[in-house]
């Protein structure tokens, strides 16, 4: 009879200890710490984290937020958000959730399957995806390759609009080509006025701003890379 409720309040604390950790948003795993799996799943698995964080990224970036901002309204850390958005950590079901809700997003828009799209050779004008930005730039994603951690867009600025009021930097590179107006590019506090035909290729972990000053619509061709 002793060893039985022994028993049994070791498994109502188990029950409790996996209450606990399922409410701790930041209760994550760090994929080298993960247990050894076959090399298919090992692939499929870090493919699907490169994925959700190069959308939980994107995101981010084009509503304007620094890493630091997205901490502050998720109560995440800075450097768990970080290995998120890198792929080199698997967020808990409750770090997601708060992660979507800090964007304006739910959950589900963090797990699209780009699979598809990631396959197909040839992307129609017609199959380009949308989006406006907080600063009211319209963005039109051409190819969102997630498994090799590459964007490319045209991006359209209406007269004084840009990337975000003050310059902000992330992981990664990128590249911009100007296909139509003038576009002023600041980088760590230098601008650079870039014309039709002009491109610009610089770390985004340098301070940069982009944004029209002028009184005609900018067009532009940007490469976004995950990794330097």
């Amino acid at each position: 009879m002793g060893s039985r409720n022994v028993s049994l309040r070791a498994t109502k604390a188990e029950r409790r200890k996996e209450r606990q950790d399922m409410s701790n948003p930041e209760t994550d795993a760090i994929i080298d710490t993960l247990p050894h799996l076959s090399e298919e799943i090992a692939e499929t698995t870090a493919n699907t984290l490169a994925a959700i964080g190069f959308r939980i990224r994107e995101l981010r970036q084009s509503r304007g937020l620094t890493l630091q901002e997205l901490a502050d309204v998720s109560g995440l850390s800075t450097s768990m958000l970080s290995l998120v958005e890198r792929g080199r950590a698997s967020p808990s079901i409750g770090s997601l959730i708060v992660i979507a809700s800090a964007l304006g997003v739910a959950m589900s828009d963090l797990l699209v399957n780009g699979a598809d799209s990631e396959e197909k050779i040839v992307v129609r004008a017609s199959e380009a995806r949308t989006v406006e930005t907080a600063q009211h730039v319209v963005r039109r994603l051409l190819r969102e390759d997630r498994s090799r951690g590459v964007s490319v867009a045209v991006n359209e600025y209406a007269p004084h609009t840009g990337s975000a009021e003050h310059p902000i930097s992330h992981e990664g590179f990128e590249y911009g080509f100007v296909l139509q107006g003038e576009l002023t590019v600041e980088v760590d506090g230098t601008k650079h006025v870039l014309r039709q035909g002009d491109l610009i290729a610089y770390s985004s972990r340098r301070k940069h701003k982009i944004w029209n000053h002028g009184k005609t619509k900018v067009r532009t061709l940007w490469f976004n890379l995950d990794r330097e």
